[in-house]
């Protein structure tokens, strides 16, 4: 059996070991190791397991990583959160679908400090939600909105998902970090014009506003949310003025939110503990997750099944554009039945190859495929925001209602998509000007 059949195998064993429900790094990581067993040899493959998990581990560029969702779990347990949802309500209730409307600004910026889509949606889920209900807000589009703004976590930097990707891709942190600025405020503006357009046409989707508040009270309220601004200013504004670099942005917005945490809770408490175990639980997942998907990847270039799926895959999509529309449609296919992190673990060995052989940006594509994330967390059956929105609930949101209420996001989400894909110097621009190419 020749070594690229081994390869071959594998892959198809994967499939069937996801399918039958095998943790995605435990099915990855047997692959790897078994293909690698049969393909090379043992000698090759104790090399790579004495080395690859150390590597991954102890590169100082991916502490980013775990610094991230450090700093989106202090920023929840401190009260942002409430205190940004709180004014974008008082600014927008004078709007029709006010409450819509504060969820997708206070998801916007709160996507700026956490770095997580689950943790947006559950976030807002607790806090918005109830609100929604009690002012008479449509049940199914307000738990649509919560779970598709959610989402904004996973284009808006700082970025998990983007992380991920630059650490499988060998992409700069930085470069894709600033490339998601312009498409993550485009999604946000597309989601308040859809909005608008909704309440507009089915006027019961949402109450007739209330009377506005006083000036005074809404400028207090948003002087409130003041962290937010400092965390936004030293994440962003010290990595883009080349301060200190994209490794260690995740540091100083760790330090800064448990700074103001330790003020907002009057001290060091029994918050602290929980915080710390969250944070390094959702971190290890996803390195134990990468190590077994670089495990995959190695067993896949070296038994030459990654060079095979190149000249396949570039003589059904000779070009970029038709890459990239087929990159698309098999995303959206496998976004109904895998998690985000499995799915770009699970590909990204395979069409990244591709991408560099047609001389695809890498930027570009990777913000596509971003964009795809955001959309796979919320397509059932598998949408893990959906799932994450109704946990939150506590029994008042039924999965039918979620699934409901999330489709003319999913819509809004084929737009944006759509744009990226045909032009690309949404994505291009700004990091080549802030940057260079």
């Amino acid at each position: 059996m020749s070594a690229v059949t081994i390869g071959y195998l594998s892959a198809g064993l994967l499939l069937l070991l996801l399918a039958l429900g095998v943790p995605v790094a435990v099915a990855m990581g047997a692959i790897g190791i078994g293909g690698l067993l049969l393909g090379v040899g043992v000698n090759l493959t104790v090399a790579q397991l004495s080395s690859l998990p150390f590597t991954v581990v102890n590169n100082y560029d991916f502490a980013v990583l775990p610094m991230f969702v450090l700093m989106g779990v202090l920023a929840e347990t401190s009260g942002i959160t409430q205190q940004l949802f709180y004014a974008s309500n008082l600014w927008l209730r004078r709007l029709r679908g006010g409450l819509y409307h504060a969820v997708v600004v206070g998801s916007t910026i709160f996507a700026a400090i956490s770095g997580s889509t689950i943790v947006n949606a559950v976030v807002f889920t607790r806090i918005a939600y109830p609100e929604m209900l009690r002012y008479g807000y449509d049940r199914a589009l307000s738990l649509g909105c919560i779970a598709a703004t959610g989402s904004f976590a996973a284009m808006i930097p700082p970025s998990i998902t983007m992380v991920i990707y630059a650490i499988m891709t060998d992409q700069s942190v930085g470069r894709l970090l600033i490339a998601g600025v312009i498409p993550g405020i485009l999604t946000a503006v597309i989601y308040l014009v859809g909005l608008s357009v909704m309440v507009r046409v089915r006027p019961k989707l949402a109450p007739p506003p209330p009377e506005p508040v006083p000036m005074r009270e809404r400028w207090r309220a948003t002087l409130g949310i003041w962290p937010v601004g400092i965390l936004v200013v030293l994440v962003m504004g010290g990595m883009y003025s080349g301060i200190f670099p994209a490794s260690a942005a995740g540091a100083a917005g760790a330090a800064g939110a448990f700074a103001y945490a330790v003020w907002a809770k009057r001290g060091i408490g029994r918050w602290l503990s929980p915080v710390m175990q969250d944070a390094a639980a959702v971190s290890c997942v996803i390195f134990v997750i990468l190590i077994g998907g670089l495990l995959l990847s190695r067993m896949l270039v070296v038994v030459g099944v990654i060079d095979h799926v190149v000249q396949l895959v570039t003589s059904i999509a000779s070009t970029p554009m038709r890459f990239m529309i087929l990159a698309c449609v098999l995303y959206l296919v496998l976004g109904c039945f895998l998690d985000t992190t499995s799915m770009m673990v699970v590909t990204l060995p395979f069409l990244f190859p591709v991408v560099v052989a047609l001389k695809i940006d890498p930027i570009w594509f990777g913000i596509v495929l971003v964009k795809l994330i955001e959309i796979s967390v919320l397509t059932p059956p598998v949408g893990l925001n959906l799932f994450a929105v109704q946990g939150a609930a506590g029994g008042k949101a039924s999965f039918q209602d979620i699934v409901r209420g999330v489709i003319p996001f999913i819509g809004l989400e084929m737009i944006v998509l759509s744009l990226l894909v045909m032009v690309p110097e949404l994505v291009t621009w700004l990091p080549d000007r802030m940057m260079g190419k």
